[in-house]
């Protein structure tokens, strides 16, 4: 009788690592965990990974491992399964991961930007399931987007499709993406308290204060949770940001909306624990804004996974590819 599946998921992070071997149906059959410890360079990070592949493999002998998929913060080469140098991995700099873990294991490994991986995720497991045509907005200390197009993760000529973060709303504003008032200044957590900071001190300078923030001294020390937290509560102060984050948020999506045409996005992070601050306001410039046979098809929700997420996406990066991989090789057999 043949052995049962599984895969194996790497969720590369600048604060920690977690490898986990689940089923195509996503039951995590074991998961590791470990500090990435980028300060001791790739090397240490790397070799933490394999053993703890070789852990795994160890652990399920009952079952034939089909695929390994890793999931990583950009910026990246899916193809060449190349790491290039991510903001929160320094030392990074053109890892050939994928070889690496290939050589090792002698499996079918695949890579993709964290944002393409949560859209898998997501589309397959989570609030997007069902859909042919999903946006998945990460929302988090950045803005990104995956993109599921006509049932498939679209990644662009050079894995750069979906950086909507970069697109300018404003002349003026909270920087993100390094430019002046862009979607990820208006709408991400760390643009949220560049734009809580700015408030702040613009009224400062004016000899007031902020509920929020009531002396110099406090201005760096604002965060995003605290603002959510008040801004839930009632919180005047707190609520002017998260609207004119809301708003915006309506003005990018409007963008993608009449672009894409997508029949649902899926927002994670701060939006996803904080809707009711932003759906009202959201909603109104979409429907000011977009094309209105487009926004009448779509549906904006919040992501479901929550903390399972980055377990998930490894995963979905390692099905994903083994999917694409043995449809690749029935068109060479066919041809």
């Amino acid at each position: 009788m043949a052995l049962k599946e599984y895969y194996i998921g790497i969720d590369i992070g600048g604060t920690s690592c977690s490898i986990s071997a689940g089923t195509g149906q996503m039951e995590i059959l074991h998961r590791l965990n470990f500090a990435t410890r980028t300060v001791n360079g790739p090397n240490y990070a790397i070799t933490k990974i394999l053993e703890s592949i070789t852990e795994l493999q160890k652990k399920i002998k009952e079952r034939n491992l089909k695929a390994i998929g890793i999931s990583c913060g950009g910026p990246l080469n899916s193809k060449t399964g190349t790491i290039h140098s991510p903001p929160n991995l320094p030392g990074w700099n053109t890892i050939p991961i994928v070889d690496i873990v290939k050589e090792k294991t002698n499996t079918p490994t695949f890579i993709q930007n964290d944002a393409n991986a949560c859209a898998l995720a997501e589309w397959k497991f989570g609030a997007g399931k069902g859909s042919n045509n999903m946006v998945f907005l990460t929302f988090g200390t950045g803005l990104g987007a995956g993109l599921i197009l006509d049932g498939k993760l679209y990644t662009g000529t050079n894995d750069n499709a979906g950086e909507v973060g970069h697109i300018r709303l404003e002349n003026d504003g909270p920087i993100g993406f390094n430019k002046v008032g862009s979607f990820e200044g208006f709408c991400s957590g760390s643009g949220i308290t560049k734009l809580a900071q700015l408030k702040a001190e613009e009224e400062l300078n004016k000899g007031g204060k902020l509920s929020y923030c009531e002396s110099y001294d406090e201005l760096q020390g604002i965060t995003t949770l605290q603002l959510a937290n008040l801004a839930n509560a009632g919180d005047k102060d707190a609520l002017e940001i998260f609207d004119i984050s809301a708003k915006k948020l309506g003005v990018g999506l409007s963008v993608i909306i009449d672009i894409l045409n997508p029949e649902r996005i899926v927002i994670g992070s701060v939006y996803e624990r904080n809707p009711k601050l932003f759906n009202e306001l959201t909603s109104e410039m979409i429907e000011k804004e977009a094309l209105e046979d487009a926004w009448n098809v779509c549906k904006l929700v919040p992501a479901e996974l929550g903390d399972k997420v980055g377990d998930f996406a490894s995963l979905s990066v390692a099905i994903n590819g083994y999917s694409q991989l043995n449809q690749k090789n029935e068109c060479r057999k066919n041809n």
